[in-house]
Parts: structure tokens; C-alpha cells; sequence
């Protein structure tokens, strides 16, 4: 290979790398915290479908919710219709990687008082 055609290969790997890093990573990250929210669905949760409605949810299906939108009146609706959850925060890999290193520290703090205590 020549040097233009070398060149031209590294432009586009680098101008690849950065199409990754700021447009299909946030997507992946995006989806991945919509789909924890999603699984996380359960009863008394006050949610907002996408098309805007406001409800409780009051059973929670394999693949729908059933929320009560008004006293007496519940509707059915897709899971995929949910739009956000409003009453509480989800947990996300971001939080339980650091429980499992709180935990990590914990034993190690165990291990050294042991070691101290003999």
C-alpha cells in the first residue's frame, strides 16, 4: 500500500471509532436503562404512557399493565406504552456494580480486623 491509501484507512477507522462513541454506545445505553425500566414495572407505580396518560398501575401482566387512569376506570396497555415511571428512580448496572464493590471493601475491612484482632 502507498502512503495516501494508508492514510485513507486510518481516517476512516478513526472517523468509525468516533461515529461508536458518540452515536451508537448512548443509543445502546439508552435502550439497555429503557429496558431495566421496563422489567422493573410493578404494582403502584405511577407512570406515564407515551401517549401521555397519567395512571397507577394496579397489576402488572407478562407483557402489558393494566392502570387505573380515574376512579373505577382501568385500561389495558403494553408494556412498550409506558413511557416513564414517575415515582421512583431505577437501578441501573452503574448502581449495582457499586454495591458489588462497597461489598468488596466491606470484606477486605473484615479480613484486616481479623488480622489486627490476632
Amino acid at each position: 500500500m502507498d502512503q495516501g491509501t494508508m492514510t485513507l484507512l486510518i481516517y476512516v477507522v478513526v472517523f468509525g471509532g468516533i461515529m461508536y462513541f458518540f452515536m451508537i454506545r448512548p443509543q445502546q445505553k439508552q435502550a439497555k436503562q429503557r429496558r431495566a425500566m421496563l422489567d422493573s414495572l410493578r404494582v403502584n407505580d405511577k407512570i406515564i404512557t407515551a401517549g401521555g396518560i397519567y395512571g397507577k398501575i394496579r397489576k402488572v401482566k407478562e407483557d402489558s399493565v393494566i392502570i387505573q387512569i380515574a376512579d373505577k376506570v382501568e385500561i389495558e396497555v403494553t408494556k412498550t406504552g409506558v413511557g416513564s415511571v414517575e415515582n421512583r428512580d431505577i437501578v441501573v448496572e452503574k448502581e449495582k456494580k457499586a454495591d458489588k464493590k462497597d461489598k468488596a471493601e466491606k470484606k477486605e475491612e473484615v479480613v484486616e480486623q481479623e488480622q489486627t484482632a490476632e
